[in-house]
């Protein structure tokens, strides 16, 4: 259906991450990460990241995300940056601006706000600022 790279990403299950933030866990403040992360509970705050992202399906997020892979199956309210990748599933929704070298928005998603594409180098140059 998508020619996606990195398609290893999607099929990641809850035990391949070494965190994750549970369903009933309210975090409010900055999440910093260098190993692959998994969101199920509610977040506040920022995001930064030298890895992935999973928001999962009832995972409320009002943060900007810095990531390398952003997967997105619950909400998010704030801007996203994926460094490599920004994945929308179905069941997911965006109220912020994206920005990639490759945005994936399915047919079902939700999104408002704007999306730019770039170069992989772009974005990292903009992280060095």
């Amino acid at each position: 259906m998508f020619d996606v790279k990195d398609t290893d990403f999607f099929e990641l299950e809850e035990d391949d991450f070494d965190t994750v933030l549970a369903s009933d866990i309210v975090f409010n403040g900055k999440i910093r990460f260098a190993k692959p992360f998994m969101i199920k509970g509610h977040v506040s705050g920022s995001i930064e990241a030298t890895n992935d992202l999973v928001v999962d399906t009832d995972a409320e997020v009002k943060a900007d995300i810095n990531a390398e892979r952003v997967l997105i199956r619950g909400r998010v309210e704030g801007d996203v940056l994926g460094k490599k990748l920004v994945f929308v599933t179905a069941s997911g929704t965006v109220i912020g601006d994206i920005e990639s070298p490759q945005v994936v928005l399915e047919p079902g998603s939700v999104f408002s706000g704007k999306c730019t594409t770039t170069q992989p180098s772009a974005i990292s140059v903009k992280d060095e600022d």
